[in-house]
């Protein structure tokens, strides 16, 4: 079975891009300690500081869904209501 990589996509609202940075950045200790998270590594575009990308990894599907319920990102998304300007979620497997 191979492992499921997320590629999240996050872009914050103009005014909000300090705030959408510090509620991500809080995401990655307790993200990283949960069980089946291969990796979570959050990237900020160079030319474009309101975007910013998730690379994850998941032993499995299971397990990332289980990720999707955890309290600290019902708390992210509380935090940045309003803040976020588009939120793109994909499902990824590695073919090469």
């Amino acid at each position: 079975m191979s492992t499921l990589t997320i590629i999240a996509n996050i872009t914050a609202k103009d005014d909000s891009v300090a705030l959408v940075k510090a509620e991500l950045e809080k995401l990655i200790p307790p993200t990283r300690d949960e069980e089946g998270c291969l990796g979570y590594d959050l990237f900020q575009d160079n030319d474009n500081p309101a975007h910013f990308m998730f690379h994850e990894s998941w032993a499995t599907r299971e397990l990332w869904q289980i990720h999707m319920e955890n309290q600290h990102l019902k708390e992210f998304s509380a935090a940045t209501e309003g803040a976020i300007e588009s939120f793109i979620l994909n499902e990824m497997t590695e073919i090469a």
